[in-house]
């Protein structure tokens, strides 16, 4: 047999859109990695050109503090006073000394400026240049006082201003990078699904299509047999089979389909599923249903979705029961729900699997496909609106699963 291999628009699309996105989040990428170095280049040049104007005041105050010495008589205690008064304002840490090294003016603390020796360190610490002053007396100049002064580190000042900034733009590019991911991982996950999604509608729709054929075939020899001196009963259970074929196929068809609901009797929708089952279990097994000594419960529902729910629910029990125990199927009503439960008392789950057996590919069975109880819950959760959950379960003692749908008028 020959594969041939086709030109597939869809996948080229589904590949060409991961491109798209890969590029798109690597543009993202770089644009964030050129901006924060942008704007760090733009802050260290800008911090420099401040620094710099920063210290061009710092001298002009300095030769300011200069004038001020060089114009002012300092032997008067009232200049002193004041001239000390306006050194204490100053944030910069300044000294003016006498040509003796001894303190005229500063802003220095007092228990300092009172010991000579811790005096003298602070002033040889300071960073400033050594200012002289000298002051005209007469027809002579003599230096008589000196101006130490801290210079500040603009340095850290300016870029401790802008520390905060600059700290947020490495997050900023991590969030950016983040958001990315996450983008390009949904857009990832969301195209797989979406292509497993199309190969299940597309297997579940060929199988129905294949089917329908040889049912069709075999509804001609039911009919034929029905003529023949054969016994009809067991003409009678082939066509209850042969129906429950065709149900099946009718459910496979509907995959991928929007399911229509209309409002329907509970009761004898479970009620088919159970006497179906009821000649068809092991001689063992006990099969109990309450449905049909109560009154009408009515939901909207899909009849051919609900029934597979109903039908999976009660093939898990018979599974679990190992051909030996009962089935207690009961349906009920509160004053907004309908609810169904099917309880076995086979071997049981254990509280850790009660969500996991609802995900897709989980089975206990050896040859299980665990698709089952997944589909189940898209049907009642995704079509249906409801609810599918294990209430009860113990190992070795059984299981029961309780559906919850919303009354008719309620939903």
């Amino acid at each position: 047999m020959k594969l041939s291999f086709r030109y597939n628009p869809r996948r080229l699309f589904s590949t060409r859109r991961r491109t798209i996105v890969i590029a798109v989040g690597l543009a993202l990428a770089a644009l964030s990695v050129f901006y924060t170095l942008m704007v760090s280049t733009n802050m260290r040049h800008d911090d420099e050109e401040a620094i710099d104007q920063l210290r061009g005041n710092e001298r002009d105050a300095i030769e300011m503090w200069k004038f001020i010495v060089e114009s002012t008589d300092l032997t008067s205690h009232n200049n002193r006073v004041l001239l000390d008064s306006l050194v204490h304002h100053t944030s910069v840490p300044i000294v003016i000394t006498d040509r003796n090294s001894r303190p005229v003016v500063s802003n220095l603390p007092k228990d300092v400026t009172d010991d000579v020796q811790r005096f003298r360190d602070e002033v040889k610490s300071m960073s400033g240049d050594t200012i002289k002053v000298v002051v005209s007396r007469g027809f002579r100049q003599q230096e008589l006082y000196t101006i130490y002064y801290d210079t500040t580190d603009y340095s850290s000042l300016v870029s401790s201003a802008h520390s905060e900034a600059l700290a947020l733009f490495p997050y900023v590019q991590l969030v950016v990078i983040l958001i990315f991911a996450i983008f390009a991982y949904i857009a990832f996950r969301s195209t797989k699904q979406n292509e497993q999604n199309r190969v299940w509608v597309g297997l579940a729709k060929e199988t129905a299509h294949q089917l329908g054929t040889p049912t069709s075939s075999l509804l001609g020899w039911v009919e034929y047999l029905r003529s023949q001196p054969v016994d009809q009963m067991a003409v009678d259970e082939m066509s209850k089979d042969l129906a429950h074929l065709m149900k099946i196929v009718d459910r496979f068809s509907k995959i991928g389909a929007e399911a229509q609901l209309t409002n329907a009797n509970v009761n004898e929708v479970v009620g088919d599923t159970v006497m179906y089952f009821r000649r068809r279990v092991p001689r063992n097994v006990t099969l109990n249903y309450n449905g049909l000594a109560i009154a009408p419960i009515t939901a909207p529902i899909n009849v051919a979705l609900f029934e597979w729910v109903i039908e999976n629910l009660m093939k898990n029990s018979l599974d679990a029961l190992q051909g030996k125990g009962s089935i207690d199927v009961v349906v009920g009503e509160s004053e907004d729900s309908v609810y169904v439960e099917v309880s076995d008392t086979g071997k049981g789950i254990a509280k850790s699997n009660w969500e996991r057996i609802f995900e897709p590919g989980y089975t206990t069975k050896t040859r299980g496909w665990g698709l089952g109880l997944s589909l189940s819950r898209r049907i009642i959760e995704d079509n249906h609106r409801g609810k599918i959950a294990v209430i009860r379960s113990e190992i070795g003692r059984g299981t029961t699963i309780r559906v919850t749908l919303k009354r008719a008028g309620n939903e």
